[in-house]
C-alpha cells in the first residue's frame, strides 16, 4: 500500500503546481491487484518433495496459472511432524488463501478442521472414502475434493514382488507410521496378502528417528529376511536413514516411490509421485477459475511405476527373475 505521507507530499505537490487541479505527480500510480492466493500444506519433508511440487506448478501452469505473475503460493511443509498440522492449516486459513490444497491424509483432517468454507484440493494415497475425507468419488460434497492414488492400496502386490526374492522359511517385516489415518487398514491388508502367501509379517510401528533404529534392531533378531516400507509422508522422508540401515544388515527392502530405488533401494512399487501432484494442480486451478469442489469428481492418478535396482541386487547376492525385469518401468544397473 502507498505509504500516507508520500500520497500527502505528491498531493501537496500538484496542488502548488501551475496545472495542480489537473496534473498528478510522476510515479505516483494505483495499486496493484494482489494476485489470487493459493495455500499449499503437505504432511512431508520439503527436502525429498520438490520434483513433486515442481510437478504441482505444471499442473496449475495447464489452467493458466504460474507462480510469480498471476498467482502466489503460501507453501507450508510439517516435515513428517504430524502434531505440527493443525497450526500450519490455522495459519494458511488466517492468511485468506483462495484455495488450499492439502497434502497425506494427516495433512487433510488438519484443514478440515481449520476450515468449512475455502475450498480444498487434497491429495491422498488412499480411498478418500473409506477414511471420511468425502461422501463418494463422483460427488464428494462440501468444500473438498481432490486426488487419490494407489499408495496405500499396493501394499500386497508389494508382498508378491518381495516374496519372489526372499526365502519362504523367512518372515518379512513392515515399517508403519502407527500416527497415518489408514495405518491399520494398510496393515490388515498386508495381513491378509500374508496368509495367502504363507508368509509370516513382522510388524514395525515407527513414528520416529528412534523407532527405525529399534525396527531395524528388532526384524535382525527375528532374522527377517526381508521389509516393506508403507507409503506415510514420515517414512518418506527419512529416506536416507532407512536406505543407509537396510544397508548395513544386507536387508532387502521394497519402498513405495521410486525415489528409494535410483538413490540405491532394491525395489519400488507404487504410483507416479509427480503425476499425482501434477493432477492435484491442474484442480487447484480449475477452482480458481470459479469450478466448485462439490462439482468436481475426485480423480484416480493411476500411472504405477516399478523401478529395480540391479546393482542393489548384485550386492545382496540376489537374482531378479525375469518375469520382475518384464515388468519394471525402469532398471538401475
Amino acid at each position: 500500500m502507498m505509504d500516507r505521507r508520500a500520497a500527502i507530499y505528491g498531493l501537496v505537490s500538484v496542488i502548488g503546481s501551475p496545472a495542480g487541479s489537473l496534473a498528478w505527480p510522476f510515479g505516483v500510480s494505483a495499486q496493484e491487484p494482489e494476485l489470487p492466493l493459493i495455500g499449499f500444506l503437505a504432511a512431508a519433508s520439503s527436502a525429498h518433495r520438490q520434483a513433486e511440487l515442481a510437478a504441482f506448478q505444471r499442473g496449475l501452469k495447464e489452467t493458466g496459472y504460474v507462480e510469480g505473475q498471476n498467482v502466489a503460493i503460501e507453501i507450508r511443509w510439517a516435515e513428517g511432524q504430524y502434531d505440527r498440522l493443525p497450526a500450519l492449516a490455522a495459519d494458511l486459513v488466517q492468511r485468506r488463501v483462495a484455495v488450499i490444497t492439502a497434502i497425506a491424509a494427516p495433512a487433510v483432517d488438519a484443514v478440515k478442521a481449520a476450515t468449512t468454507a475455502i475450498p480444498i484440493v487434497f491429495l491422498v494415497g488412499g480411498d478418500p472414502v473409506k477414511i471420511g475425507l468425502v461422501a463418494s468419488l463422483s460427488q464428494p460434497g462440501g468444500n473438498i475434493t481432490g486426488v487419490t492414488f494407489l499408495a496405500n492400496l499396493l501394499a500386497a502386490k508389494q508382498l508378491e514382488a518381495l516374496n519372489d526374492l526372499v526365502s519362504k522359511n523367512e518372515p518379512i517385516g513392515v515399517l508403519v507410521n502407527p500416527n497415518h489415518p489408514t495405518a491399520a487398514s494398510d496393515t490388515n491388508e498386508l495381513k491378509d496378502a500374508g496368509r495367502f502367501l504363507g508368509r509370516q509379517l513382522l510388524i514395525q510401528n515407527t513414528a520416529s528417528e528412534r523407532d527405525l533404529e529399534r525396527a531395524f534392531a528388532a526384524l535382525v533378531q527375528q532374522k527377517a529376511g526381508g521389509l516393506i516400507v508403507t507409503a506415510d509422508p514420515f517414512l518418506l522422508g527419512r529416506s536416507e536413514q532407512i536406505l543407509a540401515l537396510a544397508a548395513r544388515h544386507a536387508l532387502p527392502a521394497i519402498y513405495p516411490v521410486r525415489d528409494f530405488s535410483l538413490a540405491g533401494g532394491l525395489m519400488s512399487y507404487g504410483s507416479s509421485l509427480s503425476e499425482a501432484y501434477r493432477e492435484a494442480g491442474v484442480y487447484t486451478g480449475k477452482i480458481l477459475k470459479g469450478a466448485k469442489p462439490k462439482d468436481l469428481p475426485v480423480q484416480q492418478s493411476t500411472k504405477i511405476e516399478l523401478v529395480i535396482n540391479l546393482k542393489t541386487a548384485k550386492t545382496l547376492g540376489l537374482e531378479v527373475p525375469a518375469r520382475l525385469l518384464a515388468l519394471a518401468q525402469e532398471v538401475v544397473e
